[in-house]
């Protein structure tokens, strides 16, 4: 018999790890599973995870292999390698390419029903190619995207003017990388735009958008110089993402989604529902965040151009 809400995580690193945490915390499954190649890792962190079972909604937790995914509603791609010394970018994407030959095949056929959502890095070149191997439709192929990026924006704003940052509504779009961009004609602070509230409140607007921009587009960078890696927060973004999916909430979120003009992933504000994206609905443009989307996509086509699928 299938179960209700069953999540399987690809992936039992720092990444895998928390976002599984948030989903038990979250209590939106009811079943998860946690592949890895290491199996004893897997197994030891879906171990640690059960012994918290008195404290969270109860859920069935397991690692397993690709078998163990069967009839997943989600399977959540978190694997790939690192990037190591002296490696350029475009090898470490030609290795996790061939990775996903491998892994995206097993995964769609135990689930040929599920929504994959791929959070490994690049997150759009990997979602792209998981779109292209799995040979699934691509709305229910969708990327993590820019949705914990748009979170570090709305962060940043609200710590610069003091508030919740559930009460701004902002966006970064484009690539999850440094062609990433936010859409400040459409950033707006409860029901004032951006650009009223700093006018309002004698903001040198520009010399703050500089500011923030810079803030959220170096975030990733100082943390893993600090700590290493990310992992709490895109946890946090993931389940958001899920809970989207599982309660066909139509929430919008800027996951990366495919663009069938320019046959390319990128993130724009989506509406995600139970079958993954319901449609993109991208807000109107100035002349320079335009150019901006094109630059990015560019960015993103020049490094598709060079990975063989076949």
């Amino acid at each position: 018999m299938k179960s209700k809400n069953k999540i399987s995580v690809i992936g039992a690193g720092f990444v895998g790890s928390a976002i599984t945490f948030a989903l038990i915390q979250s209590g939106i499954a009811s079943n998860i599973v946690m592949v890895d190649l290491n199996k004893d890792k897997a197994e030891g962190e879906i171990m640690d995870l059960a012994h918290g079972a008195a404290f969270v909604k109860s859920v069935d937790l397991s690692a397993g292999d690709y078998k163990d995914t069967a009839d997943s509603d989600i399977v959540i791609i978190t694997a790939g390698a690192g990037q190591k010394p002296g490696e350029t970018r475009l090898d470490l994407i030609k290795k996790n390419v061939a990775i996903f030959k491998s892994m995206i095949p097993q995964i769609t056929r135990y689930s040929p029903n599920a929504i994959l959502l791929v959070v490994s890095n690049p997150v759009d070149i990997l979602t792209y190619v998981t779109y292209k191997l799995s040979g699934f439709p691509a709305k229910r192929v969708i990327g993590s995207g820019t949705v914990l990026d748009s979170s570090r924006l709305k962060y940043e704003i609200s710590k610069e003017f003091d508030l919740d940052a559930r009460a701004v509504h902002a966006y970064i779009i484009g690539e999850h990388g440094d062609s990433e961009f936010p859409v400040w004609s459409s950033a707006f602070i409860g029901a004032i735009s951006f650009h009223d509230y700093c006018e309002t409140n004698g903001l040198d607007e520009e010399k703050l958008k500089e500011k923030l921009s810079k803030n959220v587009r170096d975030a990733a960078y100082l943390i893993i110089e600090k700590k290493g890696y990310t992992n709490y927060a895109i946890g946090l973004a993931v389940n958001r993402i899920v809970e989207a999916i599982l309660r066909d909430e139509k929430s919008i979120l800027t996951v990366s989604t495919y663009n069938s003009i320019d046959d390319v992933y990128y993130s724009a504000p989506n509406i995600v529902g139970q079958n993954g994206q319901v449609i993109k609905i991208c807000p109107k443009l100035t002349d320079l965040e335009t150019e901006q989307l094109e630059n990015s996509k560019k960015v993103l086509k020049e490094v598709l151009d060079q990975i063989d699928l076949r």
